[in-house]
């Protein structure tokens, strides 16, 4: 526990791992002292299984990205697998292009979002909104950013702070954090190094595709407290904040080493503060 919040690893950094052999990797993540898991996706497992492979390392199963395409198709029964497994928090973790803000499928995402966020919460799940810095684009009128529009038009949708993605947008990401206090339950803490201006295939390092090509300086992921980010002020703005869990996540592993390794790096890292 770091200032009163527990640790969690978020599973989509060792996604590969997890598909192979998911007891193995759940051990695996409590053996190097995380807490609890966030999920990103189960495969083919089932939940009733994952419930006991949670129960037996004594993880806790705190949350889960579900895309929102899968949740709007049948939010009643996702959401229902989700809190089977024991999870408190779904959140909807990546808009594809034509569905961000400016884009022709935005106000559709945003009425799908607030469709699955009633859903949540009468299952007794707290929904969330991770972001990226594509919602960081201002309405011309407001001045406000999309993603402070989402959370003032859902006041059932919690946040998930991503603080590398509110860095690459150019903000500071411990104000952005402290700004959401009493609406900020999970705060995910992600370390970057970036090289000259802000790459066209930035997100081709997270798995997606970001068309066009290949352009501007290097950015790359790097374990918590292996980058840009000041650490301790990230986690000072998540314990005022109120956030119960800091969620460790990177996307990609980098410096030579494995998924394991670099979240075992993040780890041994934050117990230092």
């Amino acid at each position: 526990m770091i200032k009163g919040m527990k640790v969690a690893l978020a599973l989509y950094s060792v996604r590969d791992e997890v598909e192979k052999d998911i007891r193995t990797a759940l051990q695996k993540t409590k053996d190097l002292g995380y807490d609890g898991v966030e999920f990103a996706g189960i495969f083919d497992y089932n939940p009733d299984d994952i419930r006991k492979l949670l129960q037996e390392t004594g993880l806790e199963p705190i949350s889960a990205h579900v895309p929102i395409t899968e949740l709007a198709e049948n939010p009643t029964d996702v959401v229902a697998a989700y809190k089977q497994i024991g999870c408190s928090y779904i959140a909807i973790p990546w808009l594809d292009e034509e569905s961000r803000p400016g884009n022709k499928k935005w106000e559709e995402a945003k009425a799908d979002i607030a469709k699955v966020a009633e859903e949540c919460i009468k299952q007794g799940i707290t929904p969330l909104y991770h972001n990226h810095d594509f919602e960081f684009v201002k309405d011309e009128k407001t001045g406000q950013y999309a993603l402070d529009q989402l959370f003032s038009e859902i006041t059932a949708l919690q946040t998930e702070i991503d603080t590398c993605w509110v860095k690459v947008a150019g903000e500071n990401p411990a104000a952005y954090v402290r700004k959401y206090k009493g609406r900020a339950p999970i705060v995910h803490l992600k370390d970057y190094t970036l090289e000259g201006e802000k790459p066209a295939q930035l997100y081709e390092l997270i798995g997606a595709d970001s068309g066009g090509e290949e352009s501007g300086g290097k950015f790359e992921l790097r374990p918590v407290g292996y980058g840009v980010q000041d650490v301790s002020s990230l986690v000072d703005a998540a314990s005022y904040a109120g956030a119960s869990w800091i969620v460790v996540e990177q996307d990609n592993p980098s410096m030579g080493k494995t998924p394991f390794e670099c979240a075992e790096m993040s780890i041994e890292f934050l117990k230092t503060l």
